[in-house]
């Protein structure tokens, strides 16, 4: 079977006001971005998998496990603007955009997005997931996404949505609240356009990217996956992820 016109852009930073040099941390002894580009390789529709970064140390770390790297120069304010950059000189018409700290266990995560992105209209989309820890809910760090019952997203946060009045226990989450996965596909003509719009008010506020496509009317189609990945913010993060490695990689199988 033929791939499909799919390539996956990973922007990966130096820079952290958490963790600088976090996508050169090691996890089970690679570096983050490492990990990141092994599972994006082993998806079948997949014909490209691209590093972006501005960073010399990142590209070397790259090149030298045998990875494509791009170097950007211009200034960009967010990875998926990073990724458009990328984008302009591509022929894919669908690329992903996968962050360079959301560590796949299992890379069929990435057709629980690409195969019914393919089969959709959808401009833009991505993934969520039920959350089942309680204290996810609550914990800024986790972005929660809710969606109207066609699956368009209506809202990211990273706030605790939907608050749930009547009918549940107090401090816990709804039975329905999930998630955000961080990872972004769209057609090429609207990353280019999302690249040029200008950041939106309720992104600067949440930090968020994709409310700027919210804010200017580009709709993100949300699916669900059920597979799992390992969000690395911090330091301590990285060290949990460490520990729990061996039991991690037994699950995702």
């Amino acid at each position: 079977m033929n791939k499909a016109p799919v390539t996956i852009v990973i922007p990966a930073r130096y820079e952290s006001s958490r963790f600088p040099g976090k996508p050169l941390a090691q996890l089970a002894g690679k570096p983050l971005i490492q990990h990141v580009y092994e599972q994006a390789i082993c998806v079948p529709k997949v014909d490209q998998v691209i590093v972006a970064t501005d960073d010399s140390r990142i590209q070397q770390a790259v090149e030298k496990f045998g990875g494509v790297v791009q170097i950007i120069t211009a200034p960009c304010r967010t990875g998926t603007d990073r990724v458009a950059e990328v984008g302009r000189s591509l022929s894919s018409e669908v690329i992903v955009n996968l962050q360079a700290d959301e560590i796949l266990l299992n890379p069929d995560i990435l057709n629980d997005l690409i195969d019914p992105f393919l089969a959709d209209t959808a401009p833009m989309g991505t993934l969520k997931r039920q959350i089942e820890h309680q204290d996810e809910f609550f914990q800024p760090s986790v972005v929660k996404v809710v969606t109207n019952q066609e699956g368009m997203a209506l809202y990211f946060s990273r706030a605790s949505i939907p608050h749930t009045r009547d009918q549940v226990v107090q401090g816990q989450p709804a039975p329905f609240a999930s998630s955000h996965v961080g990872v972004y596909i769209f057609k090429r003509t609207t990353l280019l356009q999302f690249a040029e719009l200008p950041t939106g008010k309720l992104e600067e506020a949440e930090k968020l990217e994709q409310l700027r496509a919210l804010e200017h009317g580009i709709p993100i189609k949300v699916w669900e996956t059920k597979q799992p990945s390992l969000r690395i913010d911090t330091p301590e993060d990285l060290a949990e992820a460490n520990r729990s490695w061996e039991r991690l990689m037994v699950e995702a199988r």
